[in-house]
């Protein structure tokens, strides 16, 4: 099990923070997985989420003043996203410092992608209750400002799911719907098989990735890649 306390590891994660929590506890809270206990960190995730979300907007309305709503929602998307929290929560260190059962963290618990983003969160959310709003932004700043300074408006895109439930959408079709059609391999190394189906059209596809998300997103971007290629002239869906 994680130790309940590794005071030289948690100074350092505040050092990495740019913030010294005034009430430790709440530190302590945000980095204790529900596993451990009932004292863990779902509650401040939820508030961290919220807090995230504004901080991250208010960077990019600084950042491109020049850029609309549409981009805005989707590179806040690409920086809240499970996986560059997951960047984010190994960047501090959080794997040696989370608190949780001794049969989570033997499964590879404090290196999963999905824990390290909560964390993430809940530790944002533990800054906001325990300093307010402005030291919260600012650890946001310090998370992701390089990150969205080095971001050019060009290079933003929508990702496939969102691509593909606009193109649907316009041609007045329901939304697609996913499932897990397997899982394979370890719990800290699963794969995952999900497969995108439009029922309307009696369309699927599948997609395989290290993460749910990132198996649904490839399971779209093969749909769509079909559905574009079957609405040229000519094609099925024109016909």
């Amino acid at each position: 099990m994680v130790p309940a306390r590794n005071d030289t590891a948690l100074l350092a994660l505040q050092r990495r923070l740019g913030y010294r929590f005034n009430a430790q506890g709440l530190l302590m809270r945000a980095l204790t997985h529900r596993s451990f206990g009932a004292e863990h960190n779902e509650r401040l995730e939820f508030l961290g989420d919220a807090v995230l979300n504004l901080a991250v907007s208010s960077l990019l309305y600084e950042r491109f003043s020049g850029s609309d709503e549409g981009d805005l929602t989707r590179v806040r998307a690409h920086l809240v996203r499970e996986d560059s929290l997951h960047r984010v929560g190994l960047h501090l260190g959080l794997p040696e410092v989370l608190r949780m059962s001794e049969g989570e963290a033997r499964g590879g618990g404090a290196q999963r992608a999905s824990i390290l983003a909560d964390a993430v969160e809940a530790i944002i959310g533990g800054v906001f209750l325990d300093g307010g709003f402005a030291p919260a932004a600012e650890v946001v700043r310090t998370l992701f400002g390089d990150i969205i300074q080095a971001t050019e408006a060009e290079s933003w895109t929508k990702d496939a799911k969102t691509e593909l439930q606009e193109w649907l959408q316009a041609r007045r079709f329901a939304v697609p719907a996913y499932r897990i059609v397997a899982t394979r391999g370890q719990a800290h190394a699963q794969t995952f098989e999900v497969e995108c189906a439009v029922a309307a059209l009696g369309l699927a596809e599948r997609g395989e990735g290290k993460s749910r998300r990132t198996a649904e997103q490839e399971a779209a971007r093969r749909l769509l890649e079909s559905l574009k290629a079957s609405d040229q002239p000519g094609g099925p869906l024109r016909s």
